[in-house]
């Protein structure tokens, strides 16, 4: 069983900048194409962004284009997001999704493409 840990949550203030981290031990991460998404209460898991197993994709969902990069180090078998100018409507719950696949275009936006999901690690903006 793949393991996805997320960590780096937190309540930040408005404006703040925060990262979050995933981990995914046991020597598969390199194969990985690497997403994360989030979800608020009450609301659909949404897209956030996508980097593929080398790197060289990205893709980024609309909902926090220009304020999120997404990087990864395979040698850690870690994927990151820095998120910055944080806003309330951030507050959610972020997921870190692994696909075993090479998804491409839209088919990274959607959660069914990926196979394993962390536990999800909890960011609170607070205004």
């Amino acid at each position: 069983q793949v393991q996805l840990v997320e960590s780096g949550g937190g309540l930040v203030q408005a404006g703040d900048s925060l990262k979050v981290s995933c981990v995914v031990p046991g020597g598969m991460f390199s194969s990985f194409g690497m997403g994360w998404f989030r979800q608020a209460p009450g609301k659909e898991r949404e897209f956030v962004a996508e980097i593929s197993w080398n790197g060289q994709h990205i893709y980024y969902g609309d909902s926090m284009k220009g304020r999120v990069t997404i990087s990864r180090d395979n040698a850690k078998s870690t994927v990151t997001l820095q998120m910055s100018s944080l806003k309330p409507e951030d507050t959610a719950i972020y997921y870190c999704a692994a696909d075993t696949g090479y998804c491409s275009g839209s088919k990274c936006y959607d959660p069914s493409t990926y196979a394993y999901w962390g536990q999800g690690t909890q960011v609170t903006v607070s205004s």
